[in-house]
């Protein structure tokens, strides 16, 4: 479970709707009739799972964050007579890019976080079965290849804006398709890629600013639970999840480092057809 995180997580395919197909195809019901409760351990394991993934793509994208926060620090040190409204001007031939970049994906991440407090515990509870888990991932799968059907539509010499130059109104587009990962068997990743491409980015960048914007995501959400696992619904799966935790954190990192070569000249179709198929063949089984 935690390599099946680690990969699906950051492959366009949903970790979510694995995490409730694989359980159920292996025939492991106490874990699919968990995951719609309450109070379950297996979500417990599943947020550990989460902050394993979220650890191996900090490593990954190590350089870069450090450059973010050097950013902010330059930003902060700079702030003299304008005092604050200096942080919010990303007009101003003053500002420091990585500090731009970093204020632009904290904009992005602010609808998923706010949806997730107030509607995660409720769509899992009504969406995280297996049927249900199963033509969402179909619809992913139609999402990726309508995605590229109307980036081709565009012709091959369609303009692209470089990550440095999203504006705060793309970013909190961009940002808000990740709400749709909130059911099981849509991809986080899939739809913010796709959402960056018809916003004007290439798929490489696409790519790179949809895990940039899914680590504190992933990250905050973790913890957020993680000390559920301190609880009584640890009992019994501690070592677990920290087993768990570790093999999703090196298979976010080697998940990564394969996405960010293959989107450099590759798309998400292959990605897409998986998702059609597999989730079609789903609906058959659980139908």
């Amino acid at each position: 479970m935690g390599l099946v995180q680690g990969i699906t997580e950051l492959f366009p395919v949903s970790s979510l709707g694995h995490g409730v197909l694989l359980p159920a195809l292996l025939g492991w019901h106490n874990l699919v009739n968990s995951q719609t409760s309450s109070q379950s351990f297996f979500l417990v394991f599943l947020v550990g799972l989460h902050v394993g993934t979220a650890v191996g793509l900090i490593v990954f994208y190590r350089k870069t964050w450090l450059a973010l926060l050097r950013g902010l620090h330059t930003q902060l040190s700079g702030v003299r007579e304008d005092g604050v409204r200096s942080l919010w001007r990303l007009d101003s031939p003053d500002m420091d890019a990585n500090y731009r970049l970093l204020f632009v994906l904290a904009v992005g991440s602010v609808p998923v976080g706010i949806a997730g407090v107030l509607l995660e515990h409720k769509l899992r509870v009504l969406f995280a079965k297996p049927l249900a888990a199963a033509i969402f991932l179909s619809l992913n799968g139609v999402i990726l290849l309508a995605g590229e059907r109307l980036l081709r539509s565009r012709g091959r010499h369609a303009r692209y804006q470089r990550l440095g130059a999203i504006t705060p109104l793309s970013a909190l587009a961009i940002g808000s398709s990740q709400i749709l990962a909130l059911f099981a068997g849509i991809s986080r990743s899939g739809v913010t890629m796709v959402s960056g491409l018809m916003g004007g980015l290439d798929h490489e960048e696409s790519a790179n600013f949809a895990f940039l914007l899914a680590t504190p995501v992933i990250l905050l959400a973790g913890l957020y639970k993680l000390p559920q696992l301190m609880g009584s619904l640890g009992d019994g799966v501690r070592l677990q999840t920290l087993v768990g935790a570790l093999c999703a954190m090196v298979a976010a990192y080697v998940a990564v480092r394969f996405l960010t070569k293959w989107f450099t000249a590759k798309t998400l179709v292959p990605f897409g057809a998986y998702c059609l198929v597999a989730g079609l063949l789903c609906v058959v089984r659980f139908a």
